[in-house]
């Protein structure tokens, strides 16, 4: 199999090879750059005294973006809603606030011409258990209804963060233990995201709602989150988020077309395996976290997002309005840049590296070169454990290499852990059999039911 973006001059920000149209007029991937705005609520109990007041400050919220997208003339616009716990276990509060979401972006079409779409994004609840039922129970129940009602409430797209596999992931995470981290995303999660995705894809086909993409924001971005704390080595973050890859792969390879999640810092590997569009945060994210990666992740972004703001007062307006106006000019340069000419464009991308690659491992390995190079070897192997581990190895080679050559900066601290990483990698067994084996029997054991992810239960003795 070959890669859907093969050169690097055709790897741009607005451009995919399987562009998707979707909702009111949106069309990603054809080369124009588009927002995606996310927002939550400030803290506040869901309950049902509360209820009226979180319907209120929704519709609230969506009347400020819309209008202020308006106000700048966007080109088109994605809204996410991502439910909270409460409405996700209670499907009947999430499908109520994408209605309220879904009639205000009709309205401002009809009334103003807004292209727009929705995404809805059920928040994997299943984790709620201890361990993970991943294929049972009330929090699976709830979910499957919810992917079921979308449509019919005004969603367009469709989306989750599936957390498969994350309950081993955290603990290899803290011990830096690659074998759990690789056992955690090519075994536990990639059984989990064709299980969940075959659902999900189904389910689209029987309406007209876009099977979106996942993201792998419970491992990459946790790692991410806790080398910016200091509290795990950025070389291991960097590895993490490559060896992702192969984990969120699996729901293109089950149907799902894009756009894929905005947190999905894989996603520039993801439009090179499989071409479709991407959702990209960077600086625009800072509301919601923070990141070493803030330039470089816009570099062939097809939409462009603030990962999710509170509804809570600025000076200037209510945070998500002020979100909106950030993201409407960030991608008015982009397009502007498109507009004049693809060296234009090309010279646009490259800055955006630039400014990013060097200071950073994982800023490094999504560089677009990189991402092309180390996608291929991916691309070569069948398996997700095999596509996992060579993931891993490429990401440790290409840092070691650029660290070495003198391209990327690493403190020794970093370089000592990079060397350990490597070696650990090398070490991994040739077959997933032999390292499922070690893990159902191993310390791991009991973080996980192996029947919930389609292994034997007699695995663990």
């Amino acid at each position: 199999m070959s890669l859907a973006i093969k050169n690097l001059d055709d790897f741009l920000f607005g451009w995919a090879p399987y562009p998707v149209k979707c909702g009111r007029g949106v069309e990603l991937g054809t080369g124009t750059v588009i927002p995606e705005i996310n927002f939550t609520l400030p803290a506040i109990a869901i309950d049902e005294t509360s209820w009226p007041e979180v319907r209120r400050q929704y519709q609230e919220i969506i009347q400020g973006v819309a209008a202020r997208a308006v106000d700048l003339e966007v080109p088109g616009l994605l809204v996410e809603f991502e439910t909270l716990p409460a409405m996700t276990n209670r499907p009947g509060w999430g499908i109520e606030i994408v209605e309220i979401l879904a009639t205000a972006l009709r309205d401002f079409h009809e009334k103003h011409g807004l292209q727009s779409a929705l995404r809805f994004t059920p928040n994997d609840t299943r984790d709620f258990y201890s361990p993970s039922r991943m294929r049972s129970g009330q929090y699976w129940e709830a979910m499957k209804e919810s992917f079921q009602r979308a449509a019919g409430a005004g969603a367009d797209l469709l989306s989750i963060e599936s957390t498969g596999g994350k309950e081993v992931c955290d603990d290899a995470l803290r011990f830096g233990d690659i074998r759990g981290l690789v056992f955690g995303l090519s075994t536990l999660a990639a059984r989990d995201m064709e299980f969940l995705w075959t659902h999900m894809v189904d389910v689209c086909s029987h309406t007209n709602i876009v099977p979106a993409g996942d993201a792998a924001c419970a491992f990459g971005n946790t790692a991410m989150v806790l080398a910016d704390q200091q509290f795990i080595p950025r070389v291991l973050a960097a590895i993490v988020r490559v060896a992702s890859v192969p984990r969120s792969l699996v729901a293109y390879r089950m149907g799902a077309k894009g756009p894929s999640k905005d947190c999905a810092y894989e996603g520039p590997y993801i439009k090179a395996i499989a071409g479709v569009p991407i959702s990209m945060e960077g600086r625009s994210s800072a509301c919601a976290h923070l990141t070493h990666v803030g330039n470089i992740a816009q570099a062939v972004c097809d939409s462009w997002s603030n990962e999710s703001v509170q509804y809570v007062r600025l000076l200037s307006a209510y945070a998500p309005t002020v979100s909106m106006e950030q993201l409407a000019y960030d991608c008015r340069l982009l397009n502007v840049a498109s507009a004049r000419s693809k060296e234009d464009a090309i010279r646009m991308r490259d800055l955006l590296v630039e400014s990013d690659a060097s200071l950073d491992p994982q800023a490094w390995v999504l560089r677009p070169d990189v991402v092309l190079n180390i996608a291929a070897k991916i691309e070569e192997q069948q398996s997700p454990y095999d596509q996992t581990v060579v993931a891993a190895r490429c990401a440790g080679t290409e840092l070691a290499r650029a660290a070495e050559s003198g391209e990327l900066r690493l403190i020794p601290r970093e370089k000592r852990w990079l060397d350990k990483l490597r070696r650990e990698i090398d070490g991994l067994p040739q077959q997933a059999e032999q390292l499922i084996e070690e893990m159902c029997n191993g310390p791991y054991a009991n973080k996980f039911i192996a029947g919930e992810y389609g292994l034997p239960a007699m695995a663990h003795r």
